[in-house]
């Protein structure tokens, strides 16, 4: 089963152009639907029904208001110490993104998920995938992805990781929709690097 290949490769194409908020990956969510082709289309929808992927994007962020689901809450990020690869990190036993995609991506190929697992793997992969690209989500230290580090946009006390995650996009006043329409695709070169890539490579591209 190749679909979800393609859907996560649609989703890449966005991955120089802005932080992830609500918005971010709802653009993730938009841009992958149009960049399927037939077979992944239907495949998405007899899991997803009506509901868009950009809808979809921000499962993970939504059902933080459950506690059913905190065990994901480590999944969105990962801890890794300037100088040193992935691999040489300490690894978090409740979970990080570079697992938890990789765990994701061999579960969707392997096709023995039941549906309802499939639905949330497909929720988790386009949601990290997105969250993988924004510089905070890798990074090393303890200032918590930027949440610590104090900063002042346009007047307003606020942090490092909201500016990139929210403001900067929030800013541009443009709806999701719009501000999907404005980004144009790469060039071929540059499709073929990010569909060679693995998820430790935009792990450390992230850290850049």
């Amino acid at each position: 089963m190749k679909y979800f290949l393609l859907f996560a490769f649609a989703v890449l194409f966005t991955i120089d152009s802005f932080g992830w908020g609500a918005t971010g990956h709802r653009v993730t969510g938009l841009i992958a639907e149009k960049r399927l082709n037939a077979k992944a289309k239907k495949k998405l929808q007899s899991l997803l029904g009506q509901q868009s992927l950009a809808i979809a994007s921000n499962w993970m962020d939504d059902v933080r208001s459950d506690s059913t689901y905190d065990y994901m809450e480590d999944w969105h990020w990962v801890t890794v110490e300037t100088g040193a690869t992935y691999d040489q990190a300490t690894k978090n036993k409740n979970g990080d993104i570079v697992m938890t995609l990789e765990r994701v991506i061999r579960e969707l190929k392997s096709g023995k998920l039941d549906r309802q697992k499939e639905i949330e793997a497909i929720k988790v992969l386009i949601h990290l995938v997105g969250d993988i690209h924004q510089p905070l989500h890798v990074g090393c230290c303890d200032d918590s992805g930027g949440n610590r580090v104090k900063v002042k946009w346009f007047g307003d006390d606020t942090n490092l990781h909201t500016v990139w995650d929210t403001r900067m996009i929030d800013g541009t006043k443009l709806s999701y929709t719009e501000l999907g329409e404005s980004l144009g695709m790469p060039d071929k070169a540059t499709v073929a690097r990010l569909q060679s890539a693995s998820v430790r490579d935009w792990a450390t591209e992230s850290m850049s």
